[in-house]
């Protein structure tokens, strides 16, 4: 399809890249896919606890952030044994594994130029100078911050944009993908599930 449709009412494009199809945008939902209520954690100690399901708008600003740069999500969120079995994504979609992750960053040429190929071009949402960035693939990475777990503080929306993939490094971390506004490279490392 070249449009998807999340519970909510979001729509999101399409794009396929390789062998997969990808939605362009960041999600923004609030529910999983079956209606149920994904929790709104606004304060920083509450979230820094959490290890259950999450999300939150950076700086916990929707109509400043959401609208372009979607929600920040906990790992929990996603990981069907943490959260009942549910499904952040649209019905038909899932969160991608790390192997897809790799299998879409090897088809733009590795993970160090991959970035550049999905970062969207320009300056309108990330910082100069976006090296390298071409959006080639169509991807349209944008960069929507993260939210730390070690304090619960909101950073560097604008500069880095930061993915989960459903599968975990180990008890506390699982594996995600990053784009940083000064290189063309993917970033592939572990990150802590409480982070957003």
């Amino acid at each position: 399809p070249s449009t998807v449709t999340d519970i909510d009412g979001n729509v999101y494009h399409t794009v396929r890249i390789g062998t997969q199809l990808w939605l362009v945008e960041n999600l923004r939902v609030t529910r999983f896919n079956n209606g149920d209520p994904i929790p709104n954690v606004t304060n920083n100690a509450a979230w820094m606890a959490l290890t259950s399901p999450a999300y939150c708008w950076y700086l916990n600003n929707d109509a400043t952030y959401g609208t372009v740069y979607g929600a920040l999500y906990n790992w929990y969120a996603l990981d069907s044994a943490s959260n009942g079995g549910r499904n952040i994504c649209p019905v038909g979609w899932h969160v991608p594994t790390a192997d897809e992750w790799t299998t879409l960053t090897s088809y733009l040429g590795g993970l160090s130029g991959a970035g550049g190929k999905m970062k969207e071009a320009g300056t309108a949402h990330w910082s100069a100078p976006n090296t390298g960035a071409t959006n080639e693939s169509g991807f349209t990475g944008l960069p929507g911050g993260y939210r730390g777990y070690a304090t619960g503080a909101f950073n560097f929306v604008r500069n880095f944009g930061h993915w989960w993939n459903i599968t975990p490094a180990d008890q506390s971390q699982a594996w995600s993908e990053g784009l940083f506004y000064l290189d063309t490279a993917t970033d592939h490392s572990p990150s802590v599930k409480s982070s957003g």
